[in-house]
């Protein structure tokens, strides 16, 4: 094979290859000190940018803390009973506790009565409100022990749920809830600082005079019967259910929002609603397709209010906890008519409502809760 003169051979073009791929990896020395400095000068801005995000947290870090601080979020810490966060979870742990109390105290008080239990069901049915007053009630144990948590489920939803209790003043609590209502009324979310913020700084606990008056305000008629303050295990109840209201309307989550809860207790005699109880025993009559009425409330329930769509004036009622109820059949012992076979001589009487003062008398504003259409199935938990 022959080459023309002055055409590289294949060797050289190798060579030539060899040489430049050789040149391309070393720079001279002004090149390498012109990459240092931009190197270095990068390394500089990137320090830089992080300690400016690392300034930035701290700044968000402490401005977060500062609107903790002046919502009172951070002030309020519930160690001993329920939670530090207002969820399902919560709800229903710190519920299950106080229900276990107050059932506790409704057999020692039937099992050792201060009175007869007949006097004892006609005072609760004086104090509390049915929606039948052809209803008839016997005083056997079993009545007894379920009028007595109704009547306790009604102190406790109106008297410490549904009332702010920031002092030991039942008038100054009255005025602050009016106040409260009146702001979510205009602006849910500052009602919500407002609260949580008056919450920071309200007491600690229910004084013994406070509670008496919680109790003479709701059932003053059972209130004269009762010695003591209702207790179980040396644990006051009204103070556990203030350490329950606290935990709703205190803390500061995300859950909750602008909204804030109320309780209801449905009134002996009126309808099973399925939207808003859970019965705690079988209705046979239910079960048969016959209709049923609510026997006595075990537990209240919740309800959370939450502001409305964007032009409507009226908030958003959702039912978190339906009541914890007995229907009528049960409390009787499976005989409608308020005198089972067994007691057929037993005292039979219906209720005498007396007007009470209540702690909650705005009952007629926006925020008061109206039951929604119930649906179809009922349900009842064993």
């Amino acid at each position: 094979m022959s080459f023309q003169s002055g055409a590289p051979t294949p060797a050289q073009q190798v060579q030539q290859q060899a040489q430049q791929q050789a040149s391309q990896e070393w720079v001279s020395g002004q090149q390498y000190q012109y990459a240092l400095t931009q190197f270095r000068i990068a390394h500089e801005k990137v320090e830089q940018q992080r300690a400016q995000l690392e300034e930035q947290e701290k700044q968000v870090a402490e401005l977060r803390a500062r609107i903790k601080s002046h919502e009172g979020g951070d002030g309020i810490k519930h160690t001993t009973r329920g939670g530090s966060s207002v969820d399902d979870f919560s709800i229903k742990t710190a519920a299950s506790q106080l229900d276990k109390l107050i059932n506790r105290w409704a057999s020692s008080l039937v099992q050792n009565p201060s009175s007869p239990l007949d006097t004892i069901c006609q005072a609760i049915l004086t104090d509390v409100h049915v929606s039948d007053p052809d209803m008839q009630f016997s005083s056997t144990t079993m009545q007894t022990s379920c009028l007595l948590r109704h009547a306790l489920s009604e102190t406790i939803s109106e008297g410490i749920i549904n009332c702010l209790i920031v002092t030991n003043s039942t008038e100054a609590n009255t005025q602050l809830t009016r106040l409260h209502e009146h702001l979510f009324n205009k602006d849910p979310t500052v009602a919500s600082v407002w609260r949580r913020q008056t919450f920071s700084a309200a007491v600690s606990s229910c004084t013994p005079e406070l509670s008496r008056q919680i109790l003479a305000d709701n059932v003053p008629s059972l209130t004269k019967l009762l010695l003591t303050i209702p207790s179980s295990n040396n644990v006051s109840i009204l103070d556990s259910a203030y350490d329950f209201s606290r935990m709703l309307h205190g803390s500061n989550t995300s859950s909750s929002g602008d909204a804030f809860y109320k309780a209801f207790v449905p009134e002996l005699g009126s309808a099973l609603l399925p939207a808003q109880i859970e019965l705690v025993k079988r209705c046979m009559k239910s079960e048969r397709g016959e209709v049923d009425r609510v026997g006595a409330t075990m537990f209240p329930g919740l309800v959370k209010i939450s502001r409305g769509p964007k032009g409507s004036p009226n908030p958003i009622q959702t039912v978190v906890r339906r009541a914890q109820v007995v229907c009528e059949c049960a409390v009787n012992g499976g005989v409608v008519g308020g005198r089972p076979p067994s007691q057929a001589g037993t005292q039979s009487f219906g209720p005498q409502r007396t007007t009470s003062p209540s702690m909650m008398s705005s009952t007629s504003s926006s925020t008061a809760f109206s039951p929604p259409p119930p649906p179809p199935p009922l349900l009842f938990s064993q």
